[in-house]
């Protein structure tokens, strides 16, 4: 318990260090490309770990046993997968994060109203914070590729992650569901640390295999060969 309670703590300082650290680059949203695209990894990376959240929540609603860790499932389609994030364009790809996250908050602040002593549940909070730093460094990455935040083309993803705690629902399935929508919520942000992962090895990729740099290439080994072959005679082929 002493262990899961210091891992805790040791993500959400590191968490709090990301979210000043983006603060301050909200100012001017002015650093190199390279290093803000490094801390919207860490910051999707960090945000994927159960224990950041959805964890402490299941500690907290009573639902550690096996049979309801077995019920904490997404709910198909209420996130967009791997695949459709893959798929995005970079500008896309930015809009939707940004646009489920937005839907995130909102779900958040439904458990919070859940709660009946909401500050027993401080990780809420501090994910809601931790989110909303991760959408100010979206901001100044969609600025940095297209000038402008506005020009980030939306793209239509679904209904999305909407947390549905109704009236209707008793205090259990209200509980479960909250589960399911934090454990797609994790799930998510897997993904999009992933995609920004592939953003950084592309660079590299599409110069090793850049088909102008391949032409060009060719084209000076062939007259590097013609340039310092020997005339053939007449009437006889190389062949």
């Amino acid at each position: 318990m002493q262990a899961q309670l210091t891992r805790r703590t040791l993500l959400s300082l590191v968490l709090g260090l990301l979210l000043l650290s983006t603060a301050a680059a909200m100012r001017g949203c002015s650093g190199p490309y390279q290093q803000l695209l490094s801390q919207l990894q860490r910051q999707a990376n960090l945000t994927e770990d159960t224990s950041s959240l959805l964890e402490p929540y299941i500690q907290h609603q009573n639902l550690d046993t096996p049979i309801l860790r077995g019920s904490c499932t997404e709910h198909p389609g209420a996130f967009p997968s791997k695949d459709a994030l893959r798929g995005l364009s970079k500008r896309s790809f930015l809009w939707t994060v940004n646009a489920t996250l937005g839907r995130v908050l909102k779900g958040l602040v439904t458990l919070q109203k859940q709660l009946l002593k909401p500050q027993d549940l401080e990780e809420l909070e501090t994910a809601k914070r931790n989110i909303q730093g991760i959408r100010n460094n979206i901001h100044c990455m969609s600025w940095l590729l297209n000038g402008s935040s506005d020009t980030v083309e939306p793209m239509p993803t679904g209904p999305g992650p909407w947390l549905q705690l109704t009236s209707a629902l008793d205090v259990f399935q209200a509980k479960l569901e909250g589960c399911r929508f934090l454990r797609g919520y994790h799930r998510f942000m897997g993904s999009v640390g992933w995609v920004f992962r592939e953003w950084g090895e592309s660079p590299s990729r599409s110069r090793r295999h850049s088909p102008r740099r391949a032409l060009h290439k060719g084209v000076l080994k062939t007259k590097i060969f013609r340039r310092g072959k020997r005339p053939v005679p007449r009437g006889h082929l190389p062949w």
